[in-house]
């Protein structure tokens, strides 16, 4: 390109001499050898090393024990020696014959009537000729009586109101009014709790609103002296719980 510009055909980079191709191949040749072959070299020259084998030694299992020694051998039995005969039970066959025979004996059945139906002098009732071997067992004892049935839980006592009314007031006491209190013109409303029991007696008094000692007091001496009549829910007498109120006011 730059030959038409200035016009000149002269080239002088595209004669080829002989030194350039020595210098060529000289250098090819090296950048295989640094490329190629120094690698393979250093490649071949570190081998990895290879791992020792190991081996799992196992100890040997130890040897069975001995056989039990034989059985000493049986004792002899002397020539002419008998040897023992096992005894039997006493309703075993004989095993030696009788010396002499002799007859069976009946029984009459006059006496096997007997002892089935009155038995023998130094039997049992309803025993058997000739008893039962390990004797009769005596008859059971007879079985002990029946527990007596629980005894009904107490019943909690309920409250008055609602559809439970309280059942008739059959005695009442009204409060002394103490002359000391009077005195002092202490007055007031005092209100209690009473707890009445299946008997219509009250059995205990709490104070829910207090005015004075002296006025507590006579109130709860009071309230214990009250008899109501039973309350009976579902034909079971209940306690009951009610409220009471005492007013005390001085005279003019």
């Amino acid at each position: 390109m730059f030959d038409l510009i200035t016009g000149t055909d002269d080239r002088p980079l595209r004669k080829q001499s002989f030194a350039s191709k020595v210098v060529a191949i000289v250098v090819h040749v090296v950048v295989i050898v640094l490329v190629i072959v120094l690698p393979l070299l250093q490649a071949t020259n570190q081998l990895p090393a290879l791992p020792t084998m190991m081996a799992f030694v196992v100890a040997p299992a130890p040897p069975p024990p001995p056989p039990p020694p034989p059985p000493p051998p049986a004792a002899a039995v002397p020539r002419g020696a008998v040897k023992p005969v096992p005894t039997a039970g006493q309703f075993a066959a004989p095993i030696a014959a009788p010396s002499a025979i002799e007859p069976e004996r009946l029984i009459a059945r006059d006496e096997s009537i007997a002892g089935a139906l009155g038995g023998v002098e130094g039997g049992v009732p309803g025993g058997v000729t000739g008893g039962v071997v390990g004797g009769i067992l005596s008859s059971a004892p007879p079985p002990p009586p029946p527990p007596p049935p629980p005894a009904p839980a107490p019943r909690a006592p309920v409250r008055i109101g609602g559809q439970i009314t309280a059942p008739a007031l059959l005695h009442r006491v009204e409060p002394v009014y103490p002359e000391i209190a009077q005195f002092a013109q202490l007055s007031g409303m005092v209100i209690l709790e009473a707890v009445v029991g299946t008997d219509g007696c009250v059995e205990s008094v709490k104070i829910l609103r207090s005015r004075h000692l002296l006025l507590d007091k006579a109130s709860e001496e009071a309230l214990l002296q009250w008899r109501y009549s039973p309350l009976v829910l579902n034909g079971i007498p209940t306690p009951f719980v009610l409220t009471v109120t005492f007013n005390f006011s001085v005279k003019k």
